[in-house]
This record gives structure tokens, C-alpha cells and sequence, in this order.
């Protein structure tokens, strides 16, 4: 028979909606509103940092990032993301969730401050500094990863969890489209005050020095909404479920939910006994956490894997999409600052009507469908979705249907948001133990990133034409072949979520069989 559960955790689980679960929300949800915005962000300046550092006159068009040096500055955040989910990740159950939540706030806007502020006029220097800072600044995000989805998932009540954690996870949607916007307000004030030809018409004309301001100013700009929930991340309370069951101290748990319930909340000995005294204590390496707990590390390790191959090659890379597919002109039928205002705009678009909406259908039905279930259909209308991309590219790519592939391709955005990109969040940070809780999501968000690199680096390079690539690039596979692949590792995600336990309106100690005395 199941052990009695701690008062505390039982009055957590049971609780109504309140005050404290939407600032719980806000707190959280703005340090991913800063993740994304400054994750992806650099896919809206990386043409301008090409035209700025990169451009030779004498050349037809104008200057883009050489391969090894797109990839740096594409990569690099994601790389300093992997090394702080596993560090953070295991740092939040080591000395606790709150202990660290804001030194990783800080770390994200010094960095990304320091990012716009890299020094030196000449490429290489300009280019390392980006890097040094961006490595530093992804560090700090990936710490935020699972120490935001461990906090909402042990504050939460069970009816209502999926759709918190899937809150804080969609202010991700925010921070991409809040980025376009800057970047949009940024390049059309800067194209308005200094007007310029088009590079075809005069290409040393067509790059105002002060375009160099405007990349600076976008990197920056997103730490503001960030900087602000500072105090309020240091007025949070530790978890009740770590104080308890990691700490071992259940009467401070008790006391901490008592003022942030506003009820008086008291432990009986006997449950203590069997739940904090007698608690289990075997760690990640043990052969009891390989069989309760193997199978769905490998499960949510695997499919946040295989997602973000696909998710970041779309993001980071939509630019490049566009250009070959005719959304955007050719480069050097515009200024700088006119390049930069059409990407940031096709970008501004495929977030509002696509990325954001994916999201909120997740907050909105999580917790009636499942994540199971979201989590297939994702991965199945993804998969259905590049093919439809794909089988016909010839067809897209022609005058006149230019509209209809830029409407699918949001489509796969908003059933990768309203599907595995959201529930490969949601899920480790319910279905471990709390004392390994957050080193799990740590380790499942770090398979993740390694996805992304091989998203973002790969893509960079299979995306080439396999007769003209781009300059300094050795011939891909093309964009069709590669939406191919992307189409094959969603499938191989779905049958990967077969193996991904259903979570939906259990306790966390329930789904974990954590402290119960039951066998996973």
C-alpha cells in the first residue's frame, strides 16, 4: 500500500489557483522570455555582421559570415547551454533550487550586455569577443532550463502542472517575437535616419557605419524584461518538496508553504518517519534508478534529441529558407538595414502566427489530452508537414507559391510548439525523483542542445546547393534533401515517445514512486 503523503506536499497538490502560482509563472517564464530571445536573436544579425565585417567591394554581393565563423557565432551559445544544464542541472539538487536560480539570471544579462558591447573594429576580434561572451551567456541560460521547470513543477498543484510548466516554457515564444520586433523598430529607425542605396547601386554606400550600432543594440535589449524579476527570483522561497525530501527538514518546508498558502500547515510524526527519516537515498548511478528510472531517461533524453535537430534547423536558419525560397529578395537588391528589417519581419510573422498560438494550445490542453498524446501528434503533424515541404520544393520555390510554403512551414512550427518542443520540457521535471529531479532534466535539456548543434551546424552545411553553394561552402545535399532528413528524425521522435510515461494529474511522489515503497 502507498505511504501516506507529507501534509505540505498533499495541501501543494490540492491547491486552488492562486496569487503566488501566477507570479511563480511570471518569475520563471521571464527568464526563458530572455532564453529564447537571446538564443535566437542572432539568427536576425548574422547577414548584417556578414555585410559589416565580411563585405568586398569588388564582389558582386555583398559579404556574409564565412562557414567555420557562422557556425561559431550560431553555435556557441547552444554549446555554453549543454555545459550549464548538466552543471546547473546538478548544482540545483546538490544545494538547492533557489541557491542558484538567480546567479544564473545574472550571468544572462552581463553576458548578453558584454555580447553587444564585443570590441575592436576588426572582424576576428569583434568575432571572438561575440563568441567569448555568447559561450558564457548560453551557460547561464542552460542553468535556467531545469531549475525553471523544477521550481513550477514542485510549486504546481497535480490538475494544473502541465499547464504552468507549458506557461513558462511558451514566454519562449514571446522572447522570439519580441526579438523580431526590436530588431524591426531598430533597422527601420536606423534605415529612416540614414537612408542609403541598394548594394547593386553602390556598394560602399550601402552599409552605413552606424549599422554597426543597431546589432549591438538588438543582442542587449532583451536582458530589460529579465533584470527586472531579479528581486523577485531572490523572494522566492526554496521548494517544499526539495526542503523535505532532499533536505530532510519538513517542518521548514511546512513553514515556507504556510505563508506562501496563507494557511497554517502542520506534519504529523509518524508521516515524517516514513517519508523523510526512511526516504529512499540510492542516487543516478545505482541499479535501482537504472530500473525504475532507465528507460525514461533514455526516452526523454532521446526524443528532446532528435527534436531540436529539427526545431533549431528551422529557427536559426528560417533567414536562409526564406531567401532561397523568394520571401526575401536577393541580397544585393537592398541596403544592410533593409535586409535586416525583411528577415526580422518574415521572422516577426512565422512566431505570431505560428510559434506563439503552438504554445498556448499546449497550456490550453495539456492537462486534458496528456503529454503523451500531444507529444505523438507533434512529432506525426511535423513529419507530415516536412514531406509536404519537401516532395513538391520545385513547386514552392517557383513564382507565385512562394505563400503557400511559408504557410506550411509555420504550420510545423506550431505543431512543433504544440507537441514535443513544449512536453520534452514538461516532462523530466515530473517523472524523477526530487533529489535527482533536476540533474535529469539537466541531462534530458543537454541531449536536447546536442541536437541543436548538430541542427545548427549541420543544417548550416547539408542546406547547400548541390551544384552552386555559397561562397567558402563545399556542396550539401540542398534544402529539399535535407527537409527530408528533418522529416525522418520527427518520425524516429515519435517512436522514441512510446516509451515516455504519461504524467497527467498525478503527484509528482505518485509518477516518481518516490518514498511509497512501490517498485517503478
Amino acid at each position: 500500500m502507498p505511504a501516506e503523503q507529507l501534509n505540505v506536499l498533499a495541501r501543494l497538490d490540492q491547491a486552488k489557483t492562486q496569487w503566488y502560482h501566477f507570479m511563480a509563472i511570471v518569475i520563471a517564464g521571464m527568464g526563458f522570455f530572455t532564453d529564447a530571445y537571446d538564443l535566437f536573436c542572432i539568427a536576425l544579425v548574422t547577414k548584417l555582421l556578414g555585410r559589416l565585417y565580411y563585405t568586398d567591394l569588388t564582389k558582386p554581393n555583398p559579404g556574409t559570415l564565412p562557414p567555420n565563423v557562422s557556425a561559431a557565432v550560431t553555435g556557441v551559445a547552444l554549446c555554453g547551454t549543454l555545459a550549464g544544464q548538466l552543471f546547473f542541472g546538478w548544482l540545483g539538487d546538490k544545494i538547492g533550487r533557489k541557491s542558484v536560480y538567480g546567479f544564473t539570471l545574472i550571468l544572462m544579462v552581463v553576458c548578453s550586455i558584454a555580447s553587444g558591447l564585443s570590441f575592436s573594429h576588426t572582424p576576428k576580434g569583434v568575432i571572438a569577443t561575440l563568441c567569448f561572451f555568447r559561450f558564457w551567456l548560453g551557460f547561464g541560460i542552460g542553468g535556467d532550463y531545469p531549475l525553471s521547470a523544477t521550481i513550477m513543477s514542485e510549486y504546481a498543484s497535480k490538475k494544473t502542472r502541465g499547464a504552468f510548466i507549458a506557461a513558462v516554457f511558451a514566454m519562449q515564444g514571446f522572447g522570439i517575437l519580441f526579438g523580431a520586433i526590436v530588431a524591426l523598430v531598430v533597422s527601420a529607425g536606423f534605415r529612416n535616419a540614414y537612408p542609403s542605396p541598394s548594394y547593386a547601386q553602390n556598394p560602399a554606400a550601402s552599409l552605413v557605419p552606424q549599422s554597426d550600432y543597431a546589432w549591438r543594440i538588438i543582442l542587449m535589449f532583451g536582458t530589460i524584461p529579465a533584470a527586472l524579476t531579479y528581486y523577485w527570483r531572490m523572494k522566492m522561497p526554496e521548494t517544499a518538496r526539495y526542503t523535505a525530501l532532499v533536505i530532510r527538514n519538513a517542518k521548514q518546508a511546512a513553514a515556507d508553504m504556510s505563508k506562501v498558502l496563507k494557511t497554517e500547515i502542520e506534519e504529523r510524526p509518524e508521516v515524517i518517519e516514513s517519508q523523510v527519516v526512511a526516504a529512499d537515498t540510492w542516487g543516478l548511478f545505482s541499479r535501482q534508478f537504472l530500473r525504475r528510472h532507465g528507460m525514461h531517461l533514455l526516452a526523454t533524453t532521446s526524443t528532446w534529441f532528435l527534436l531540436d535537430i529539427a526545431f533549431y534547423s528551422q529557427n536559426l536558419f528560417q533567414k536562409d529558407i526564406f531567401s532561397k525560397v523568394g520571401w526575401i529578395p536577393p541580397a544585393k537588391t537592398m541596403n544592410a538595414l533593409e535586409e535586416l528589417y525583411r528577415i526580422s519581419r518574415a521572422q516577426a510573422l512565422i512566431a505570431l502566427c505560428g510559434t506563439i498560438p503552438g504554445y498556448w494550445f499546449t497550456v490550453a490542453f495539456i492537462d486534458i489530452v496528456g503529454r503523451f498524446w500531444i507529444q505523438i501528434m507533434g512529432f506525426a503533424m511535423m513529419t507530415v508537414f516536412m514531406l509536404a515541404l519537401a516532395f513538391p520544393y520545385h513547386h514552392w520555390t517557383t513564382a507565385g507559391h512562394h505563400t503557400g510554403f511559408v504557410v506550411l512551414y509555420g504550420f510545423t512550427f506550431f505543431f512543433a510548439n504544440f507537441g514535443p518542443n513544449s512536453t520534452t520540457f514538461i516532462v523530466p521535471a515530473e517523472i524523477f525523483p526530487a533529489r535527482l529531479r533536476s540533474t535529469c532534466h539537466g541531462i534530458s535539456a543537454a541531449a536536447g542542445k546536442a541536437g541543436a548543434i548538430i541542427g545548427a551546424f549541420g543544417f548550416l552545411y547539408a542546406s547547400q546547393d548541390q551544384h552552386k553553394p555559397d561562397a567558402g561552402y563545399s556542396r550539401g545535399i540542398g534544402i529539399r534533401n535535407s527537409l527530408f532528413v528533418l522529416a525522418v528524425t520527427n518520425f524516429l521522435g515519435m517512436l522514441m515517445t512510446l516509451f515516455v510515461p504519461e504524467s497527467k494529474g498525478m503527484s509528482l511522489e505518485e509518477i516518481s514512486k518516490d518514498n511509497t515503497g512501490e517498485e517503478a
